[in-house]
């Protein structure tokens, strides 16, 4: 039976949970269940802290996980990340005091904060850059205030907690992460259940990214109508009782479906439908 971990609280939680059922398992918890078993697709889910699923992963304790790539990296021990998941997505950045001049190459001899010591150790390493790194558990932004840190590395969004505590980004970002499936190594990721597994959550994500787009075109605008909707290796061309006409079906970015619609509209087409797509294989 396949074992699957995934994020018991936080704000991975519901975009895993939500990600996993779309991909036809039944992982939802009943109340504060720490193990779900999934007959059907003969899986057993375990909910556990988003910052322990890559120690379980890469021991081998747990086949595969969904965590987010910080914590991951930041493990003693990270697991092999095998799909990005696009959701969950955040930045890691470098703040220090407003005025203080301060950059990262600037570090030197400095006590950084942090709640991802692993993560923040690497990337000075990677600067050249010998500084003290402090550990603290939530609410980084106020350690300099607190005077046991000259600077500080945290997760940002808009910025706005940070300039609160008088602080401002400085340097290029430390990493991006997002929601991602991690396994304990190829050979994991490779077992036939596990492939299934990841074949289904690959084609929800796509399925998110993409919609189907049907219309009727004149035929002798088809070639242009399918420079707009290309889909995937081609798009589907039929007959139509009007031998004047082609009917076109072709998968297209959600992103930019009703502009294509518009210029499909333009050159000529009629009936333009878009449908949501369940899931995907490609």
């Amino acid at each position: 039976m396949l074992r699957i971990a995934l994020p018991n609280k936080g704000s991975l939680a519901e975009g895993a949970a939500a990600l996993v059922s779309e991909a036809d398992y039944d992982c939802r918890r009943s109340g504060k269940e720490l193990a779900r078993t999934d007959a059907r697709n003969d899986v057993e889910f375990f909910f556990l802290r988003p910052r322990d699923i890559a120690t379980y992963v890469s021991r081998g304790v747990i086949d595969l996980g969904i965590t987010g790539r910080d914590l991951n990296e930041d493990a003693q021990t990270p697991a092999l990340e095998v799909l990005p998941l696009g959701f969950g997505k955040s930045t890691f950045r470098y703040a220090v005091p407003e005025g203080s001049g301060l950059v990262p190459e600037a570090f030197a001899g400095k006590r950084i904060a942090c709640s991802y010591r692993n993560i923040v150790e690497r990337d000075l390493r990677r600067r050249g850059v010998e500084a003290t790194v402090v550990r603290v558990d939530g609410a980084v932004e106020i350690s300099v205030r607190l005077g046991v840190a000259d600077a500080v590395a945290d997760v940002v969004e808009s910025g706005a907690t940070l300039r609160q505590a008088g602080l401002v980004i400085v340097g290029d970002p430390v990493m991006q992460s997002e929601a991602v499936v991690v396994a304990r190594d190829e050979a994991t990721a490779a077992l036939p259940a596990a492939r299934t597994f990841l074949r289904r959550v690959q084609g929800i994500l796509i399925a998110r990214e993409y919609e189907m787009l049907e219309y009727d075109i004149p035929r002798d605008r088809l070639d242009e109508a399918s420079r707009l909707t290309p889909g995937i290796a081609a798009p589907t061309v039929a007959p139509l009782n009007d031998p004047a006409w082609v009917a076109v079906k072709a998968m297209h970015p959600r992103k930019s479906i009703n502009e294509t619609m518009d210029r499909l509209a333009d050159i000529g087409a009629r009936g333009i439908v878009a449908m949501k797509i369940r899931a995907a294989r490609l």
